[in-house]
């Protein structure tokens, strides 16, 4: 791998941040240089948001995430705005139990992962941005145990540490889906 960018969105409240956050602090683990670019609309909660993440071997010139490489559509909203601009050859994961409509590019490899569905049946409501994280790290050959916990240890504080195993669980289901 020598640069992936991706670009996370969906609504205030689905852990769009702390996704990007994720993915950016287990590539600085990993000795990658990295760029983390949250945005989001003013309503926070509901409203929209976005992330933009680069993890590269190579030095980062900008933090804008133009053409990714990874797109993460967690709502239709999402898919309907930032579809057209991801590099042909790159990759979509979207939320199925969300966005009804299918990709309509066709150089592009979509993955369709019904996120909130399972994180509503296997007991964690707030982790299906954590099981598409782990679908996607499967995807790029990158789901490694090790960073990942040293990961979660970052941008999960001590005071949520019984989080870490939940975290751990979502992101393996992503990966079996």
């Amino acid at each position: 791998m020598s640069t992936k960018q991706m670009l996370f969105s969906g609504f205030g409240g689905q852990g769009i941040l702390f996704a990007g956050k994720f993915i950016a602090y287990k590539g600085l683990i990993e000795e990658k240089q990295v760029s983390w670019l949250p945005s989001y609309g003013p309503e926070m909660r509901g409203g929209t948001a976005s992330c933009s993440v680069i993890v590269s071997d190579d030095p980062v010139g900008s933090p804008i995430v133009s053409k990714p490489d990874v797109l993460v559509a967690m709502n239709l909203p999402s898919l309907d705005r930032f579809e057209a601009s991801v590099a042909p050859g790159g990759m979509i994961f979207a939320d199925s139990t969300l966005i009804e409509r299918k990709v309509a590019r066709d150089d592009v490899k979509v993955f369709y992962i019904p996120a909130t569905r399972l994180a509503g049946e296997n007991g964690m409501p707030t982790l299906a941005n954590m099981i598409i994280v782990g679908k996607i790290l499967k995807e790029l050959n990158e789901f490694d145990e090790d960073a990942i916990n040293a990961a979660l240890k970052k941008v999960i504080s001590a005071k949520h540490a019984d989080m870490m195993e939940v975290n751990l669980k979502a992101m393996r289901i992503g990966a079996e889906n």
